[in-house]
């Protein structure tokens, strides 16, 4: 059972940031921060209503380290989630918040977050009358220059009728990306996917002084392909990405893969699922 931009909510002052992460002061919405040197993770729950419940799993970093998205790029390890000790749950479903580039300082780049964010949980009790309680085994990696795992293992009682975690979870909701499919008439969209021999050309319509982002997955997690990169040389009012087909699994073809792209623009990200040809 298991899905960063940082999230606009839970902005906290790094002068505060011991005083953030102390265990006595959490809510009955909310665990208590479970910390290292160099971040904190809880769990937090919105306002119980039904079967389906809305909850996070809440990340603070120290300044200038990172954790990483569920497809790293270039490099970096994605977190894993162990949701299976909890009680009173069919499903526990991540919702990926869009991440941002960083520079790897090996010539690549790696896909997570900074400061903050909130991974939405969508959960689905087995029975709405009983009660709930979520136990998560979280393993992520935090890195500066070097990367540091980390082993927590938070748990919390969704009893808050009223949740004052309501907030937070729109927040971090609001940068979870949009399903989409080509030629959509959003503000920032993907026009053409297109194969070019080795490589893959991904046309984009967007504003012409906006910074747009494109990230690409396979079709399963041992596909790793590297982070698109913008061409200079596109067709007028087009932004064109490229990246090459590789890091494909042994045996692995392109042809008729269904791949993830996600587009990262001003205030906004989509989520396409694209059949190569």
């Amino acid at each position: 059972m298991i899905a960063m931009v940082p999230v606009r909510a839970l902005l906290v002052a790094v002068a505060a940031f011991a005083a953030v992460l102390s265990d006595s002061a959490h809510a009955d919405d909310s665990s208590p921060w479970i910390s290292d040197s160099h971040s904190a993770v809880r769990l937090i729950a919105g306002s119980r209503s039904g079967a389906v419940l809305l909850g996070g799993i809440a990340f603070q970093l120290q300044p200038g380290w990172k954790t990483y998205w569920r497809a790293p790029g270039d490099s970096g390890v994605p977190p894993r989630f162990d949701f299976s000790k909890s009680e009173n749950i069919e499903t526990v479903t991540i919702l990926w918040p869009a991440p941002t580039a960083f520079e790897d300082g090996a010539g690549g780049h790696s896909l997570g977050y900074k400061k903050q964010v909130v991974l939405p949980l969508r959960i689905v009790a087995k029975n709405a009358d009983k009660p709930v309680t979520l136990r998560a085994k979280v393993d992520y990696a935090v890195c500066e220059k070097l990367c540091v795992p980390v082993e927590a293992s938070p748990e919390l009682a969704f009893v808050s009728v009223a949740s004052t975690q309501d907030g937070a979870l729109l927040a971090a909701l609001d940068t979870v990306p949009v399903p989409a499919t080509i030629g959509d008439p959003n503000p920032v969209t993907i026009r053409e996917v297109k194969r070019n021999g080795g490589e893959v050309w991904v046309d984009v319509i967007a504003p012409a002084a906006s910074e747009v982002s494109l990230f690409v997955e396979g079709p399963t997690p041992d596909w790793s392909f590297p982070v698109p990169t913008l061409l200079d040389d596109a067709p007028a009012g087009v932004k064109r990405f490229t990246f090459a087909l590789d890091g494909l699994p042994p045996g692995a073809h392109p042809e008729g893969a269904t791949l993830k792209l996600t587009l990262v623009g001003p205030g906004r990200a989509y989520e396409f699922n694209v059949t190569l040809n």
